[in-house]
């Protein structure tokens, strides 16, 4: 699926704004037909953001169940004769579309798009009343996984997952053109001989016409050409993208009639380059990569998950300041925005499905002891490997041709041990090697499946795993928390082989709270246990990464051990540094 662009053959137009907007906790809409008219008693909501913190009102924040948007559009005189679609590029975590009385689309998965050919719904010159109904209950179908119950006051929603369950129209709107006879889709894969790179390319079309490729520098200067549906283009003296380095060639692929005129063009930036896992070392270009970076998660106040560009570029300029050279997209794909700009300046990326809170036995020593074993068809079952197979499917399809994605993750902290584990992931790690055998694929690990007992890294390429000794194990205790580490680490490396990404470690800090001792939830502490897994990591040769967990505080469900938030931000929710920050500096830059 191509993203919407203007060019000599595209247009498109924004939906973004204020939307109509109604809760609908009974689920009422959809029997009464609310799509069939101007939706009734509704408010104004912006798209995109959650709606959650919009509304000073509980009912609106902890809601449940259906949330109606709609919105009137204009489509333009000039788009009469083209192909005209409908794109949303995220509706978490399900939809149904209207426009005017029909249906048109609905789509599972909260953070991958989703578009309709309306071409036959909507009149150019005149106008169309779109309404989408957006679902956020999760269940043990869903991926993520979710249970609701039944209280005096209402539904509630359990979830497994430590971070807000925001819904909504979370990023753009698009209606578009493209002509009848059009590019459905472009996939690149890259490579290095020495100096000279090489771009194979495959192009999908509707219709018939000639496909031809043309390759430019970021000068403009052209330095391949073909022609065909599928070739391979050699580039003498390559400028390869490389961490820090976000050089981009860009493709243009264009579809032409018998008579030579251009039917129908798009552009997708290329970046050059390779990855490889060879022994305990992360190869990108051929050379050794140390990851460091965050865990982070699309989250602000008021906004929710709503993507804002200036939060996004602050947030990368904070990155920048700070030396960071990488991230994880935890615990879900991000906005296309997001790796575009990190595919421009050279940041390099591991890219997750939304497969988090998949591990009831976790669960335990938060004093959950009615729960069921993880892997059952009454819990993470059939129903939702399908789920999460199309999330993979989702994800590599819409990410493939960034450069700065070096890795597909399948998951985060799944409940990894023993046979029904296995049978789980087995098909979605080979699923996504399928659809992309040129990146490596893993899952990240937690720490009730060791190095012995895990049954899904033979499955990965690199072990991946978040640990947490001096906060959640050894609280306090640096000394014992530092020996500990050590000897997890080693056995992981002596019993697989493969490098090693700590993909999560940190501690809980209160913006303010100082100690001169040891003491949990100061900024000092925080800092303090950062350094000392720096330490380790530097002693073990097979570590090829360090992201802290998190990049900034972030809202979760309230709870007891959850003061406003998860407060492992090394910046605060508003992107204030902490303590720490400036030691991770003195690290990560040297200063």
């Amino acid at each position: 699926m191509l993203r919407p662009q203007d060019n000599a053959t595209r247009e498109r137009k924004s939906l973004n704004g204020l939307w109509m907007f109604r809760l609908d906790p009974e689920g009422a809409g959809r029997t009464a037909g609310w799509w069939r008219a101007t939706l009734d008693r509704a408010r104004e909501m912006p798209v995109p953001a959650s709606y959650n913190d919009i509304v000073p009102e509980l009912a609106v924040r902890d809601h449940v169940g259906d949330a109606w948007y709609q919105t009137t559009v204009r489509i333009p005189r000039g788009w009469a004769g083209e192909r005209i679609v409908l794109r949303f590029d995220a509706a978490t975590h399900r939809a149904v579309v209207w426009v005017n009385d029909v249906q048109v689309a609905e789509h599972e998965g909260g953070y991958t798009p989703f578009e309709v050919d309306v071409t036959d719904r909507v009149r150019p010159g005149g106008t169309a009343r779109v309404t989408v109904v957006v679902n956020n209950e999760l269940t043990w179908a869903s991926v993520p996984p979710g249970t609701q119950q039944q209280t005096a006051t209402g539904r509630t929603q359990n979830y497994f997952h430590d971070f807000f369950n925001y819904a909504g129209l979370h990023r753009s709107v698009w209606l578009y053109t493209t002509p009848r006879t059009h590019i459905t889709g472009i996939s690149v894969d890259t490579g290095l001989d020495g100096g000279t790179g090489t771009v194979r390319y495959a192009i999908r079309q509707a219709g018939s016409a000639e496909p031809h490729v043309t390759l430019r520098d970021a000068g403009g200067a052209q330095v391949a050409v073909s022609e065909g549906a599928e070739g391979l283009l050699t580039v003498p003296d390559v400028h390869p993208w490389a961490p820090g380095d976000g050089y981009l060639y860009e493709l243009e692929a264009s579809l032409h009639d018998a008579g030579g005129n251009l039917v129908d063009s798009y552009t997708l930036p290329v970046g050059v380059r390779t990855v490889e896992v060879r022994g305990t070392e992360f190869l990108v270009n051929g050379e050794p990569f140390y990851f460091r970076g965050f865990g982070k998660h699309e989250d602000a106040p008021i906004r929710g998950k709503g993507h804002d560009d200036a939060l996004m570029v602050h947030d990368f300029e904070l990155m920048e300041w700070i030396g960071a050279n990488s991230f994880r997209t935890s615990h879900y794909p991000y906005a296309e925005e997001v790796l575009d700009y990190a595919d421009r300046h050279g940041i390099v990326v591991i890219d997750e499905t939304a497969a988090v809170g998949m591990n009831l036995r976790v669960l335990v020593t938060y004093g959950r002891t009615d729960l069921p074993p993880t892997y059952t068809e009454q819990t993470i079952g059939s129903a939702t490997q399908r789920t999460h197979l199309q999330a993979v499917r989702e994800l590599v399809d819409r990410d493939r041709n960034h450069p700065s994605v070096v890795l597909w993750c399948v998951a985060n902290e799944p409940d990894a041990g023993g046979q029904e584990a296995r049978d789980y992931f087995a098909p979605l790690f080979a699923e996504a090697r399928k659809l992309d055998p040129t990146r490596p694929v893993g899952y990240v690990n937690m720490i009730a499946d060791g190095p012995d007992t895990c049954a899904l890294t033979d499955l990965a390429d690199v072990v991946m795993i978040n640990r947490y000794y001096g906060w959640y194990a050894h609280t306090g205790d640096l000394a014992r928390a530092e020996s500990a580490l050590e000897a997890d680490l080693r056995a992981w490396a002596d019993r697989h082989g493969k490098p090693i990404i700590v993909t999560e470690y940190g501690a809980d800090a209160i913006a303010g709270l100082h100690a001169v001792v040891d003491a949990p939830w100061s900024e000092e502490y925080q800092a303090g246990l950062l350094e000392m897994y720096h330490r380790v990591f530097d002693r073990v040769d097979a570590v090829v990464g360090e992201h802290i967990w998190n990049f900034a505080d972030f809202a979760t469900q309230p709870a007891i051990v959850r003061v406003d938030g998860n407060k492992k931000g090394i910046f605060t929710r508003d992107r204030r540094p902490k303590s720490a920050a400036f030691a991770v500096r003195r690290r990560w830059r040297g200063v």
